[in-house]
């Protein structure tokens, strides 16, 4: 690549005054770095190269009140070209250009501006005029000032505006994530609220089985045997071959044999 500073000397050796002339030096590249070395230099002409696009740092140079870019092939700006706040006059006439930047918008002081023969958008084009004389090119750098503010306008509200859907996405997505923790919460609590049931159901049961088994026993042992009949006789009695015994006369509650007079 072809450098200001190897092919054409010394930078400074070419500073008049505030004026640097770098053009038809047959230029690829900006010396950028030589460049913001010299402050003084406000106006720059890099006309007549072969400049195809700048470079990011070349909006370092907010020195520059007045810019000759025309007659490279430059396919666009820079996107913070807005950063030259101090520029006045800018020429891109004769480039590849069709759109600008939206940080062209922020520059304030441009009172001139050339966009003449550039591919530009038609709707940049309209605004553009055509820059004939002295007084279309101060229009345009005023009419394309302003298209490009109301653009950066645009931007702006479509930008908040897709903020704003995602800010909305992002409080539905949250609101669904808590329906969900809370759905699986409710489930957790329901199914512990079950298993607790259950758990209580067979505990009852088994102390309920437990007091059956406890009941048994104590029936059986309760029980007294009893008398009917032939059977239901004292102990002497047992021996007795008489099957209905006479209750005699005698100890209340004792039954004796009496046997009838044959």
């Amino acid at each position: 690549m072809t450098k200001a500073g190897s092919k054409g000397g010394n930078l400074r050796d070419k500073l008049d005054g505030n004026e640097l002339d770098l053009s038809l030096s047959d230029l690829n590249e900006v010396p950028v770095k030589e460049l913001a070395a010299l402050p003084k230099a406000t106006v720059l002409d890099l006309s007549c190269n072969k400049l195809t696009s700048l470079p990011a740092d070349f909006c370092s140079l907010t020195h520059l009140v007045k810019l000759d870019l025309s007659k490279n092939k430059l396919q666009q700006l820079p996107a913070d070209f807005g950063r030259l706040v101090n520029l006045q006059h800018l020429d891109l006439l004769n480039n590849r250009l069709v759109t600008l930047p939206v940080s062209f918008a922020q520059l304030k002081s441009l009172k001139w501006l050339d966009l003449k023969d550039n591919p530009l958008d038609p709707a940049l084009a309209k605004v553009a005029g055509d820059c004939l004389d002295e007084k279309q090119c101060k229009q345009c750098a005023n009419k394309v000032l302003q298209h490009m503010k109301a653009l950066q306008a645009d931007q702006e509200r479509e930008r908040q505006r897709r903020l704003e859907v995602e800010r909305e996405a992002e409080k539905k997505r949250e609101a669904k994530q808590r329906a969900k923790e809370a759905q699986e919460r409710e489930l957790r609590k329901r199914e512990k609220a079950e298993e607790k049931e259950r758990r209580r159901k067979e505990y009852d049961a088994l102390k309920a089985a437990k007091r059956e088994q406890e009941k048994k026993p104590k029936k059986e042992t309760n029980q007294a045997p009893r008398h009917t009949n032939s059977n239901n006789r004292s102990p002497a009695c047992a021996q007795c071959p008489l099957e209905s015994p006479t209750r005699s006369r005698g100890t209340p509650g004792t039954v004796s044999c009496v046997r009838p007079a044959e």
